[in-house]
């Protein structure tokens, strides 16, 4: 019997939850030679609340109603950009991850939102590849906005250009 899982708004008290799904989730890039990445800190406890504030952090949860994964986003040049979308391991697989961007995709669609983006690592198959799949195409050089070229700077200053990354868009 499939157990079914809700999405709903990240609350206030869960933020030490979600640290906890980061941690845990990180953890698979440890096993294919990227100890950086799992050793990295989740979002801080001021990160997350700012974007439940914002009203941009859902979870996914079980019938317990404890979060067993995540996804926070940030407005970018007026479309929604995926922050962090990660799924504890003892859930994988079971389409959370999904479920919580297709969530972020129907609210940017009420909301009049254009289209969804995100960076992500191009050879690790959960990214890039799943991205792909879930219906984001890469970006090339000359689609980047100032805004993603921001995010991308960010994330060079904080060692992750050690590996390919890339930015990717789903348009709605």
């Amino acid at each position: 019997m499939a157990i079914a899982f809700t999405v709903r708004p990240a609350r206030p008290t869960e933020a030490a939850v979600l640290q906890d799904i980061e941690r845990a989730a990180g953890r698979c890039f440890r096993d294919i030679g990227m100890p950086e990445i799992a050793d990295d800190e989740p979002p801080t406890l001021d990160e997350l609340a700012a974007h439940r504030r914002a009203g941009l952090a859902w979870v996914s949860v079980g019938k317990t109603g404890a979060p067993v994964a995540y996804l926070i986003a940030e407005r970018v040049e007026g479309n929604l950009h995926v922050e962090q979308v990660s799924v504890h391991p003892d859930h994988a697989r079971r389409g959370l991850g999904r479920g919580l961007l297709e969530h972020l995709a129907e609210f940017a669609r009420r909301a009049g939102v254009p289209a969804l983006t995100l960076t992500t690592f191009t050879e690790v198959p959960w990214n890039a590849p799943y991205y792909a799949r879930c219906g984001f195409r890469q970006l090339d050089e000359a689609e980047l906005t100032p805004g993603l070229r921001e995010i991308r700077e960010r994330e060079a200053a904080h060692g992750l250009d050690r590996w390919p990354r890339v930015c990717m868009r789903r348009d709605l």
